[in-house]
């Protein structure tokens, strides 16, 4: 073992997008576990000036090769032992995928019990934003991998090919497609005008809600799946991790629409990654595997 890794450092190999300007991507994910206390080791799978959600911009895409190459670099490194966990997010290209799989491999090949959460960025309510090629590598590639996979509830019925109109559906969905544990965001709430994270894994179904915020700013899936695997590597139960991340994500989509922000405002409201008070309901729901509701 290396001298750094038997200090304790826990580090996290995150592998998304980068952009120039805003919370997105690797910009989000990086600023919340190196805030919460965990080295990060940043791949950027595109380089863009802003999300292009706002308009048109350069899209750079490190070609295949070469990306295949970097990973293969930290799959030798000698700080591997480091690593306790894999984060994949945006792919800029579909042969991306294979090399991230490995990368995943070689880290759980050192350390058998680092953890792989995929975030398969596809789409939204509004369709796929990527091309098919690259759902599909993420839904056969990377998804089989993961210890937990944090999709949308789009993603979610993309990747299963079924409508998820309301949480009985949408929990079937979860178990069904098959990563051990599974966050769902914006999921169906309870609660009106609501909008929920649901936790399902082996023993829970779990459903954080809260009211839901009109036009919110990107970053809010980077930020949850990089705050969630914070918590799960600082050993939080799932009923916590799930409340308290989504605690943090509604407190700082909040304060940034207060200020009428076009992207998270992490830098200002970084307290709130580790100590949000924001006011969330966690609800214990039935799982199909138990015969009563907690």
């Amino acid at each position: 073992m290396s001298e750094t890794a038997s200090h304790g450092r826990r580090a996290v190999i995150v592998v998304s997008s980068h952009v120039a300007r805003g919370a997105v991507g690797n910009r989000a994910a990086v600023f919340a576990l190196e805030t919460l206390g965990f080295p990060v080791w940043a791949v950027p799978t595109v380089i863009l000036p802003w999300h292009p959600g706002h308009s048109r911009a350069t899209r750079i895409v490190p070609p295949a090769d070469q990306f295949a190459a970097l990973l293969a670099d930290l799959e030798r490194a000698p700080w591997l032992d480091e690593v306790d966990a894999v984060l994949s997010g945006y792919l800029g290209d579909a042969a991306q995928a294979e090399a991230v799989a490995s990368l995943v491999t070689a880290v759980k090949a050192r350390k058998p019990d680092a953890l792989f959460v995929c975030d398969p960025v596809m789409g939204d309510s509004g369709g796929l934003y990527v091309p098919e090629a690259t759902a599909i590598a993420l839904r056969d590639v990377l998804i089989p991998l993961a210890d937990i996979a944090t999709p949308n509830r789009y993603e979610l019925e993309w990747m299963t090919g079924v409508a998820l109109p309301d949480l009985d559906s949408t929990i079937a969905a979860a178990l069904d497609l098959g990563p051990p544990a599974m966050l769902v965001t914006s999921a169906p709430a309870t609660m009106a005008e609501g909008t929920g994270n649901l936790l399902l894994d082996a023993h829970h179904a779990l459903l954080a809600e809260h009211h839901r915020i009109d036009r919110p700013p990107n970053g809010l899936g980077d930020l949850t799946a990089a705050i969630y695997l914070a918590r799960v590597l600082s050993g939080h139960p799932p009923a916590k991790a799930l409340q308290s991340t989504t605690a943090a994500v509604y407190e700082i989509l909040a304060r940034t629409a207060r200020r009428g922000g076009d992207e998270l405002q992490l830098e200002t409201d970084s307290q709130s990654l580790s100590h949000p008070m924001a006011m969330v309901h966690l609800r214990h729901l039935l799982h199909p595997g138990q015969n009563r509701r907690a």
